[in-house]
């Protein structure tokens, strides 16, 4: 048994998972989840470079995060970057100064190593899971679609959508115009059309994970408190999420994080609840399975499996 932590570091919020490995019964044991609403992409979009104050929030997001680490005795510390550092100019720079400030390196992923990833960590653990299945990502900078099955994944893309990034580039305001609605949801369009048709093979199971459809699955589901055990597996259907977008894109921030949506998501849900919509609609989903899962598993089933390779070479 090994006891790692997993970080994910997208463009609005840092995720932790810290998980005992156990190679021999291939599982992993979630020990403790935390996240952090960091924003490390504003702006990131128009200029392309993550600014002195993001890069502050993330060298002490990780300095919190390798604490929490030592004080659950995790013996290693696995970090990724997605969209945001993807697309940042001084991703480097930024790459370096965690190094220093915390010691964490952080390995930045494709797009295509984002959405594998996701992929298998939205399902590791479950039973029961669909011959065929497909997992939507609705991060901050990128939506990543895959599609396969148990042993195979078959198709992925990643497109620049994410609630940040379209949020910043259409939005002036929340609620937004309707002139801005419609333009977002045309874009959002345009981004689809011509990359979903692959995945119709795949449109009867729909797995979705991240902030995004989380927050959605609980705004729906009336609860007062995020609670994971009834978020992980929750049936999300069309017709909701479209009732949803329709109350959101007339609200405030304020009066969104009234609805109980955290302050650092509040400004972006209304774009990351319309993508979703667009999504289900374009490729005619009727209900999605939300998984608290994602990234972070994905992380930790690869350090699962090369734990395993190192046990068997010891045999």
């Amino acid at each position: 048994m090994k006891r790692a932590s997993f970080i994910d570091i997208g463009t609005n919020t840092a995720l932790l998972l810290i998980a005992d490995l156990d190679p021999v019964n291939n599982r992993i044991i979630p020990v403790l989840h935390r996240q952090t609403i960091v924003r490390l992409g504003k702006n990131v979009d128009e200029q392309k470079i993550i600014d002195h104050a993001a890069m502050q929030r993330l060298i002490q997001c990780m300095l919190d995060f390798k604490e929490l680490s030592k004080e659950h005795k995790a013996e290693r510390i696995v970090a990724s970057g997605t969209s945001a550092l993807r697309d940042a100019k001084n991703r480097m720079e930024i790459v370096d100064e965690v190094v220093m400030a915390s010691g964490i390196v952080i390995k930045t992923l494709s797009g295509e190593e984002e959405a594998a990833l996701t992929f298998t960590g939205a399902i590791a653990g479950m039973e029961n899971v669909p011959e065929r299945f497909t997992v939507i990502d609705i991060g901050g900078g990128s939506t990543e679609i895959s599609m396969g099955d148990m042993a195979c994944l078959d198709q992925s893309i990643s497109l620049d959508i994410g609630s940040v990034r379209l949020t910043e580039r259409l939005f002036s305001d929340q609620p937004p115009s309707e002139t801005e609605f419609y333009a977002a949801k045309e874009e959002i369009d345009r981004m689809f059309t011509g990359n979903l048709e692959p995945f119709f093979a795949g449109r009867e199971h729909v797995f979705g994970v991240a902030g995004t459809l989380t927050t959605i699955a609980k705004l729906v589901s009336g609860q007062k408190e995020f609670d994971p055990a009834k978020i992980h597996n929750y049936p999300l259907h069309y017709n909701q999420v479209r009732q949803l977008l329709e109350e959101l894109k007339s609200l405030t921030i304020e009066q969104i994080i009234g609805k109980g949506v955290p302050e650092g998501r509040a400004d972006v849900i209304t774009m990351g609840t319309l993508i979703l919509r667009q999504f289900m609609r374009l490729l005619g989903v009727q209900e999605i399975t939300v998984s608290i899962q994602g990234l972070r598993y994905g992380m930790a089933l690869k350090e699962l499996q090369q734990l395993q390779g190192e046990n068997s070479n010891i045999l």
